[in-house]
């Protein structure tokens, strides 16, 4: 079972890690509709659309869904897209729950040894940021995942 370790700062900036988590819409609008804003546009500002041009061609993920992408321009070996909101653009615990499960499940099957979240879900997605954090916290002390997980609680650089 892999330990959590949770730091604040920018999902981009962890360096260390193989791989990272960013908590998609789901593919119902897309990618070129939607404002640059949270993680999605971190990651178009710095990676590139080349992780969303691959993700709109897997069709509408169901809520809790994982798919992996390549990474664009960002220093990963792959990015993880979960589907992080429902039909009516919220999120919940078990949504939440789900896509930290499924993420984890793909970062196995995919070899990486570590991996880098969001807070899930608590940013659009409305669910609060200590229940994001319990709700990941419980799914990585119970998955099978042998590898070293990160939660990135989002600070603005100064």
């Amino acid at each position: 079972m892999a330990k959590l370790e949770i730091r604040t700062g920018d999902l981009l900036d962890q360096l260390d890690v193989e791989v990272i988590v960013n908590p998609w819409n789901r593919n119902f609008i897309p990618w070129w509709l939607l404002l640059p804003a949270g993680v999605s546009g971190a990651i178009k500002r710095r990676g590139g659309y080349k992780p969303f041009r691959e993700l709109s061609r897997l069709g509408v993920l169901k809520a809790g869904d994982a798919v992996v992408t390549s990474a664009g321009r960002l220093p990963f070996g792959a990015i993880i897209h979960v589907a992080a909101l429902s039909a009516l653009w919220t999120s919940s615990e078990e949504i939440v729950r789900c896509c930290t499960r499924n993420a984890l499940d793909a970062a196995q099957n995919h070899r990486f040894v570590s991996i880098a979240f969001p807070l899930i879900g608590s940013g659009t997605g409305g669910v609060a940021e200590e229940l994001a954090l319990a709700a990941i916290r419980d799914e990585v002390a119970s998955h099978s995942f042998g590898g070293r997980v990160v939660l990135v609680r989002y600070a603005p650089p100064d």
